[in-house]
Order: C-alpha cells, then sequence, then structure tokens
C-alpha cells in the first residue's frame, strides 16, 4: 500500500469514531435528559389537566 492509501484509510477510521462517538453520548446520555434529574424544575405537573373526554 503506498501513502495516500494509508492516509485515506486513517481519515475514514478517524470519521467513523467521530461519528459513532457523537450518537454513543447522544443515546447514553447520563443526566441530560428530563426524565433523569431529581428535581422539581423541569417536571410538568399534570394535576390540572383534564382528561376527561366531553
Amino acid at each position: 500500500m503506498d501513502i495516500q492509501t494509508i492516509i485515506v484509510i486513517l481519515l475514514f477510521a478517524a470519521a467513523i469514531f467521530y461519528i459513532g462517538r457523537i450518537i454513543y453520548r447522544s443515546v447514553a446520555n447520563k443526566g441530560g435528559s428530563c426524565g433523569s434529574c431529581n428535581s422539581n424544575q423541569c417536571k410538568v405537573d399534570f394535576s390540572k389537566i383534564d382528561t376527561h373526554k366531553k
């Protein structure tokens, strides 16, 4: 293999690693979403919503 092929393969592998890292961090977000926090500041109060159909 010549040097150009090696550079292209390395750049492609780095791009795949970068995209995989972005996808992993968005799926395995620990504590960043509203459903995983324990504070009341991001929760919605559904007690005043009328759920009965008219």
